[in-house]
């Protein structure tokens, strides 16, 4: 029988992904209180700007004082999708210690404060949900915690940040340069104005921390994660990449080590196979690899951000969240009983591919396969082009580990016929 007492849901932001889940509550309010088992009702929504017209919400819910609209005791979810650091934080523990759950998009606040926000949500016996903070419409935080909490995940890898795939997408299907693909990523309203926080790694840093925490049940911070953006990758290197049968990819990798005493979490671009699945995934659209023992290869693939998508993700959290409070129950908490230290980047073992410009004369490449053996990183293959007295060497490894490649690299730059390092990327998905 379901229950005719509504439960009360207050919204904390309502732009583009707010304005969306104040939309789907309304227009879906019959679906929504079937699926729960009551309906739900919108009790107020916290915003800056109260004079903005919002299509479909009542004015008498709007208000700026988002304080006072968690504290005011008889709301039992809020949804906050307002982002950034604070008062996110504030008004999230706030909720908890006035009888709140908590429906969550912040992934910079989850990267940098996950931990102790989990553990505010169980002092208080609350949810903390925020499926929505990683890879937008697509289910990934959920079948990691409950669907893969009885396999051992070993690796996450994927393409998390749409923006920075729709750019390099274009790079390569067109030959575009950075900024141009920018340009037409910015025209086309997939790149924010500053986009900083895409193009240098930012973005895809924080979901990789919130990833990582859940699949190998430790914790890893927002610091913890090795960070490279991809603004320096050029037409060249993409003309190289097809050399290789490859293409390349901004790519968020998490991943247990061998020994699994150590976990690593990284963002960085990367070459990958054609063959892999990952490399066609094209615009805007995000996809991630996961690795278990006994599932094997799961690949998770959907629009990974916008207003509709990313309210679809915190309304199924909302579902689950509401279920939860009427049967007097809570959802999983932090789950990081391993307590498995995070490695650097130095410790990160892959294959390499290296572009030299160097002198074109005798010589040169016994000089430089020298240094590599010397530094213990063994040379897959080797391509040299040259004319007039100047030569490109592109050196690609096998595996070798991030510090035994950055001596190798040194050592390089010291010889009197390297020129200069042209590009360094990694090699990744084989």
């Amino acid at each position: 029988m379901m229950r005719t007492r509504p439960l009360k849901v207050a919204l904390l932001g309502c732009g583009v992904v707010g304005s969306e889940v104040a939309r789907i509550m309304t227009t879906h309010a019959d679906d929504l209180a079937a699926r729960i088992g009551a309906p739900v009702e919108l009790a107020g929504v916290a915003v800056r700007r109260p004079s903005k017209l919002r299509e479909g919400i009542a004015q008498e819910l709007v208000t700026t004082d988002a304080t006072a609209l968690v504290k005011r005791g008889d709301i039992d979810v809020v949804v906050e999708v307002i982002g950034g650091i604070e008062p996110a934080r504030t008004l999230i523990t706030t909720a908890f210690e006035y009888g709140a759950s908590v429906v969550s998009a912040n992934k910079a606040l989850l990267a940098q404060d996950g931990a102790a926000l989990h553990a505010a949500a169980g002092q208080h016996g609350k949810d903390l949900y925020y499926e929505a903070a990683v890879a937008g419409a697509i289910p990934l935080i959920r079948p990691l915690r409950e669907s893969l909490a009885g396999d051992k995940v070993n690796r996450v890898l994927g393409i998390v940040n749409g923006t920075t795939n729709f750019i390099l997408d274009k790079m390569d299907s067109t030959g575009a340069g950075y900024q141009e693909a920018l340009d037409e990523a910015t025209a086309l309203g997939y790149a924010e104005a500053d986009p900083t926080a895409d193009v240098e790694g930012f973005d895809a840093a924080a979901k990789a921390a919130i990833l990582a925490g859940i699949a190998f049940h430790t914790r890893v911070r927002l610091d913890d994660v090795y960070r490279e953006g991809m603004t320096e990758v050029t037409a060249a290197d993409f003309a190289s990449a097809k050399n290789m049968g490859c293409t390349i990819k901004l790519l968020a990798i998490c991943e247990r080590a061998e020994d699994g005493q150590s976990v690593t979490a990284r963002v960085h671009p990367a070459m990958i196979p054609l063959s892999h699945p990952l490399a066609s995934v094209r615009g805007a659209y995000n996809a991630v690899f996961v690795e278990s023992d006994a599932s094997g290869q799961l690949m998770f693939y959907g629009p990974g951000a916008g207003g509709a998508p990313t309210a679809s993700a915190v309304l199924g959290d909302l579902v689950a969240v509401c279920r939860n409070r009427l049967s007097g129950t809570t959802g999983p908490g932090e789950s990081a009983y391993t307590a498995l230290p995070v490695s650097g980047m130095g410790e990160v073992v892959t294959r390499y591919h290296i572009s030299l410009d160097v002198a074109d004369k005798p010589g040169v490449l016994a000089q430089v396969a020298t240094v590599f053996a010397e530094h213990g990183v063994s040379i897959d293959t080797v391509r040299q082009q040259g004319k007039d007295g100047e030569a490109s060497l592109v050196v690609v490894t096998h595996r070798a580990s991030d510090a035994a490649l950055g001596g190798t690299v040194e050592a390089l730059r010291k010889l009197d016929t390297v020129r200069g390092v042209a590009s360094i990327m990694r090699v990744e998905g084989e």
